[in-house]
């Protein structure tokens, strides 16, 4: 690697790092967040570890891990929302760490330092970083999970059997047992088409599965004690609930068939290949070419560098294709496979039309993201500009001295994507999510409940999704169905947290309360031009409020 583009690779790696951390202290926007911080809470709260609680109720959606990271981090530095989203940080690290490490091993040090920067500044990495859930967390283990899986099938270490066994586990206790997909997908992938399945017939994977087994003791203990051993209780309308058997079949399947407690619109087997193009973003229509050419290989049964990464990452997008519940961000877990898959291809020498379509395809993003950015923020109008300036100034020298330094062509692209995602999420981690968070009357009644007048209240949300309030109040929130309002006799002094759509029904309903408190709200997760522009932002609030029997 040259001098100069050693260099740039320093500093690009650098602005990655800021701009990932420019929005740790950013206020939940979302309500999953909420909820997620809110369970942690609750381990403080009500001094233990193994029940799941949100509203003081029972919940079983995800497993354990997340949280038990996540109220180790509130135990040290506080609740808050920078110290729930410094695991996740922490997670996402580890993710670059070993996603640099597996490339290296099989492509080199240049390719390696593309994938990570490439798994630091796609799109729906950096939002995550921000929208924290379950996925950075996902990411960090899952590519660790492979990385030590890797090394173990090469040769046997008793290092990479445990570090293999306790990453699968952990990951599994993160989101469910379909991650061994990925994991054993890419080794299955691996040895397929390297042609030594007789590999698999080795004790050591018998000892990894035993392992990984006993890793995962604890949550299947917690998940026992909360829920089998007290089938009386109550979750998401049901009784005789197994959190054993949550975990190894409800939990997946009843996601992945869209039949659980939590359901979404019947899935689209096109979803991700639209998706990806911004989640992926600046690198979606590179990554594409990467599995066309690669594909292509296999087909012609040329010898590649390494089978994983294919393997498990398309494995895992066709099940989240196939699947009945998807969202945008689940296939963030595997955005350090599609990294390594796409790096070689943002280096190496291309026919005439891998060329010309790597130029246009980069290209497209690096003009469109910032006139976007350019154009939000005239429409946003911001009173205070410092950050949209400091921004437009600091990647703008970047973007000069690279246009000006660096001398090939594939590289100049390369770092002109890296520069002009980072400056776009520089905007929206410093200006647009604070200009947004602004509108959310969930922290701003939050913040009304917690004045020292309100001490002897007790708080109630009418819904189950008011999870942003419930993270931000000081005290424990608790929770009345809507339709039990009018019958509800609080003991003491209460106030109910209301949002609009609950407050027509309590007077559709002709309910008795009193309005202590109305806050001006933007009521919807995904934004819209109404909200951005600044003349037609009035239209799209509403307004939330506390109310009192």
């Amino acid at each position: 690697m040259k001098e100069r583009n050693r260099q740039f690779y320093i500093l690009l790696f650098v602005l990655a790092i800021v701009v990932n951390l420019a929005g740790i202290s950013v206020k939940f926007f979302t309500d999953d967040p909420g909820l997620y911080a809110s369970i942690a809470k609750s381990f403080i709260y009500k001094k233990e570890l193994l029940g799941l609680f949100t509203y003081n109720q029972a919940w079983l959606d995800k497993p354990h891990f997340p949280f038990w990271v996540i109220l180790c981090s509130f135990k040290i530095f506080g609740i808050s929302a920078w110290a729930y989203r410094l695991p996740a940080l922490f997670f996402f690290a580890l993710s670059v760490v070993y996603t640099f490490l597996f490339t290296k091993k099989h492509y080199g040090f240049e390719v390696a330092a593309i994938a990570a920067l490439i798994l630091m500044t796609a799109l729906n990495s950096l939002m995550s970083n921000v929208d924290v859930r379950a996925e950075p967390y996902l990411m960090g283990l899952i590519i660790g999970s492979i990385y030590h899986l890797s090394r173990l099938e090469e040769r046997f270490s008793i290092t990479d059997l445990l570090l293999t066994a306790l990453f699968t586990a952990c990951a599994m206790m993160t989101k469910g047992v379909f991650v061994i997909v990925p994991i054993y997908g890419a080794l299955l992938g691996q040895l397929l088409l390297q042609h030594k399945l007789k590999h698999l017939f080795n004790f050591k994977w018998i000892v990894l599965i035993l392992l990984t087994a006993i890793f995962i003791l604890p949550e299947l203990y917690a998940l026992y004690v909360q829920f089998d051993l007290h089938p009386e209780k109550l979750v998401f309308g049901r009784h005789n609930v197994s959190g054993i058997k949550w975990f190894f079949w409800d939990s997946q399947f009843g996601r992945f068939a869209n039949s659980g407690p939590i359901k979404r619109q019947s899935g689209d087997i096109f979803f991700y290949v639209h998706t990806l193009l911004w989640a992926f973003a600046p690198w979606c229509l590179l990554f594409y070419y990467a599995i066309f050419k690669n594909l292509k290989e296999i087909v012609l049964k040329r010898k590649m560098a390494e089978y994983y990464t294919l393997s498990g990452g398309l494995l895992l997008l066709l099940l989240f294709s196939v699947s009945g519940f998807q969202l945008p961000f689940y296939t963030n877990s595997i955005f350090p496979l599609f990294a390594i898959i796409t790096a070689p291809y943002c280096y190496m020498q291309l026919s005439k039309f891998g060329t010309k379509f790597r130029l246009i395809g980069q290209w497209l993003y690096i003009v469109l993201l910032p006139l976007a950015i350019i154009a939000i923020n005239c429409f946003m109008r911001p009173v205070n500009q410092f950050y949209f300036a400091f921004d437009c100034l600091i990647f703008g020298i970047l973007i000069y001295l690279i246009v000006t330094r660096i001398k090939e062509d594939y590289k100049r692209v390369f770092m002109l994507s890296c520069a002009v995602i980072l400056f776009a999420n520089f905007y929206l981690n410093t200006v647009f999510y604070e200009q947004l968070t602004v509108y959310k009357g969930q922290i701003t009644a939050a913040d009304y409940a917690n004045q020292k007048n309100f001490d002897k209240y007790h708080l109630y949300s009418l819904r189950m999704e008011n999870n942003i309030f419930q993270f931000y109040c000081k005290r424990p929130v608790d929770y009345v169905p809507l339709e039990q309002f009018s019958t509800f006799k609080p003991a003491d002094s209460s106030a109910f947290y209301v949002s609009q759509q609950s407050m027509d029904q309590l007077v559709q309903a002709h309910a008795d309360f009193k309005v202590i408190k109305a806050f001006p709200n933007f009521p919807q997760e995904n934004m819209s031009l109404k909200f951005i522009n600044l003349a037609t932002r009035q239209t799209t609030l509403d307004h939330v409020y506390l109310i009192t029997k």
